[in-house]
């Protein structure tokens, strides 16, 4: 037998809630990294060893960060290690990333062709390429993609 569907219970939800206009999102900003340490970052440039600095500067990133100050503080850092990388040296930088790692990299070198500083575009450029060759469309895909940004 049929069950009564006179019932009105599903008339007291709120459909407009799930309208696209209402869409907000989510506040996720849970307190995670607050970006790379600069003083450490210079010393370790200062040091001659860029690769660490590189990979400092890319596990501290603040992905996802609600704060506007820390993530263009990061990213000026992070542009910094990449320009101190020589053209010779951006394989083995590469090389010693994992796959995380990698697409953080790759979400700065779209950041910094957003922002171009003097003389930077040239060498983002080889390093996109350089990604590219090593980690595929799929690095692409998953920064465009993601919706935590640096």
């Amino acid at each position: 037998m049929a069950k009564n569907t006179s019932s009105s219970a599903f008339r007291k939800i709120d459909v407009d809630q799930y309208c696209e206009d209402n869409f907000k999102e989510d506040e996720t900003d849970l307190g995670g990294p607050t970006g790379p340490d600069e003083n450490e970052i210079l010393n370790l440039l200062n040091k001659g060893q860029q690769i660490d600095a590189l990979k400092s500067v890319l596990m501290n990133a603040p992905l996802g960060s609600k704060k506007d100050h820390v993530r263009e503080q990061a990213l000026n850092i992070t542009m910094k290690v990449l320009i101190a990388i020589k053209a010779s040296q951006i394989d083995e930088a590469i090389k010693s990333l994992n796959i995380e790692l990698i697409d953080v990299l790759m979400k700065y070198i779209y950041k910094g062709f957003e922002q171009p500083s003097e003389g930077s575009s040239g060498h983002l450029l080889l390093w996109h390429e350089k990604v590219y060759n090593v980690s595929g469309v799929g690095c692409i895909v998953r920064v465009l993609a993601d919706s935590k940004r640096v």
